[in-house]
């Protein structure tokens, strides 16, 4: 369900807008955070971005092994295999 902040941005002329501090402060999101764009019809929906393991799909427990994420539970069972 969509919630209206009644906040209005006007994009400049680079395309850029500004999330107001308030909101950024109430989503979590810092400076530099990543931002992951979706599209649904007529939306632009912005979300912070939190790396999942490309195997599963979990977001916890992440790892980076050679550039990629693996949650700990496809670690494990990757280890298992390898033996």
């Amino acid at each position: 369900m969509l919630k209206s902040t009644g906040v209005v941005r006007k994009v400049d002329e680079l395309g850029r807008i500004v999330i107001p501090i308030e909101l950024r402060r109430t989503m979590g999101i810092a400076e530099k955070d990543a931002l992951e764009i979706y599209v649904d019809e007529e939306k632009i929906i912005l979300k912070k971005y939190e790396p999942a393991c490309i195997f599963c799909g979990n977001a916890e427990e992440i790892s980076n092994y050679k550039g990629k994420n693996l949650c700990i539970h496809c670690l494990r069972e990757i280890g298992k295999k390898a033996v």
